[in-house]
């Protein structure tokens, strides 16, 4: 399903989005050294539901999956890049953190992610590259987001950034359509041809989520059934913003104020 929203739906999606920024911005101020990744997920829970808002990852449960999610916001640590089941985990200096939350709100959905470095520690200069790489693959992806290109235009940007800095690209998971529900059509591979795929339109929505592995394209899930980490043990990292497409071109939703 693809869905186009119109401009009351609109409004609606900008509250969700600025929810999920200003979520993820107090958890990072808050996410030290020592703090559990238990208690990030219960600060979720908490301004998710002071905001009216509910969470898209609670009771979700698709395919890939081993049942219900059952926590708030996704964590992973170091090895861990996509769907880090939060779990009784200390976080220590130096730690490479990515939070990934969705959140619904008005009935329309918001998905964003941040990694960053925990503690005072220096941090690891290719922790620091990969970071970067997904953030300037990111910006690149939104700046080919424009009404009449195609889905292939963002991936082909996305993946020429972080091909550029010598990352192996998965193409099993990647950014998606979003709405009513979290995941929608199209899928936005983080790799592929420009000119090709859906043609965007203004009101689609799209969460755009470059993310890489410092030296495999290979994941492998954790024994909880949903966390995916790096076959080789190596670090990773994750960006994401939700977009709209607009007239103009993409008006990011999810950018902190």
């Amino acid at each position: 399903m693809i869905e186009i929203l119109n401009p009351t739906l609109l409004t609606r999606a900008r509250g969700a989005g600025a929810l999920v920024a200003d979520i993820l911005r107090t958890l990072k101020g808050r996410s030290t050294v020592g703090t559990n990744l238990l208690d990030i997920d219960r600060w979720a829970k908490e301004m998710i539901v002071d905001a009216g808002a509910q969470s898209c990852y609670v009771d979700y449960a698709p395919s890939f999956g081993r049942g219900p999610f059952g926590h708030y916001i996704c964590t992973a640590v170091n090895d861990a890049v996509l769907h880090g089941r939060p779990y009784d985990y200390p976080l220590a200096d130096g730690d490479l953190l990515t939070l990934d939350l969705a959140v619904s709100k008005g009935g329309i959905a918001a998905d964003a992610a941040i990694s960053f470095i925990v503690g005072d520690a220096a941090p690891h200069p290719e922790s620091v590259a990969m970071i970067s790489a997904t953030e300037r693959a990111l910006a690149a992806g939104i700046a080919a987001a424009k009404p009449g290109a195609r889905v292939g235009d963002i991936s082909h940007a996305i993946g020429t950034v972080l091909g550029a800095a010598g990352y192996p690209i998965n193409t099993e998971f990647g950014g998606h359509g979003i709405g009513s529900t979290m995941h929608q059509d199209p899928h936005v591979s983080n790799t592929g041809r420009p000119g090709r795929g859906y043609t965007l339109r203004p009101g689609l929505l799209l969460a755009l989520e470059p993310w890489v592995m410092a030296d495999t394209a290979e994941l492998v899930t954790d024994a909880d059934g949903w966390t995916l980490r790096s076959a080789t043990g190596c670090r990773t990292a994750h960006s994401e913003h939700t977009i709209a497409i607009t007239e103009d071109g993409a008006e990011i939703l999810t950018l902190p104020k």
